[in-house]
């Protein structure tokens, strides 16, 4: 009886980046979230060259090489020089303000991407850290934000503070929108500010002495 080949479940996906939609490359330094992905789908498939860029595949690429050594030069590109790379991390941590970004989800991604860079080298940002600095990193239109936000007993998680952050911006938003409204109102046609007229009598007799010729 002729042996049935086995089949193996990677076959069966024509389309890797279903599974795991990061590509990674150097400018970006998405290694974390990359290697997370990675590793749980590697329970059932086996992957590393169709989810890199091209200079990174290029840098790794050996003839013959085995899934686990060419794991390893990626991480070895993202890992090595830990101290170098954790003081110019840090300081791109503790730097980072609203102020530089245009929404308040783009800032939040900004401090999680760095946070986990952070993790790749061996110096991991507490949650209660990364939300401290959130507020940290907030501008003056927040300042009652923050000051709620610190005279909580126990900060929220940073997924949760970062929530609430982006529903004060909605109200913040709604609130500027409604005082841009009440200013339009207060406009004519022609843009110009509303103004009392004067109420004038037409044909009102005058005052002055009558010629009585």
């Amino acid at each position: 009886m002729a042996e049935t080949s086995k089949y193996h479940s990677a076959l069966s996906v024509t389309n890797v980046k279903h599974l795991i939609p990061i590509t990674l490359d150097m400018e970006t330094s998405q290694y974390h979230s990359w290697a997370t992905l990675f590793k749980v789908q590697a329970k059932i498939h086996s992957w590393i060259y169709a989810t890199i860029s091209p200079d990174i595949l290029t840098s790794i690429l050996v003839a013959d090489d085995s899934a686990e050594n060419a794991w390893q030069h990626v991480a070895d590109l993202f890992q090595d020089n830990k101290n170098s790379r954790t003081v110019y991390l840090e300081t791109q941590f503790t730097n980072t303000s609203l102020a530089y970004f245009s929404t308040t989800s783009i800032y939040c991604n900004r401090l999680k991407s760095l946070a986990d860079q952070l993790s790749n080298v061996g110096a991991p940002v507490s949650d209660q850290h990364l939300v401290l600095r959130l507020l940290v990193g907030l501008t003056e239109g927040y300042a009652g934000f923050v000051t709620v936000m610190q005279q909580k007993d126990n900060l929220p998680s940073f997924a949760i503070a970062c929530s609430r952050l982006k529903l004060e911006e909605t109200m913040i938003q709604e609130r500027v929108a409604r005082a841009s409204g009440s200013t339009a109102l207060l406009t004519v046609d022609d843009g110009s500010p509303s103004q009392s007229q004067p109420y004038t009598t037409h044909n009102t007799p005058s005052l002055g002495r009558h010629n009585t010729n």
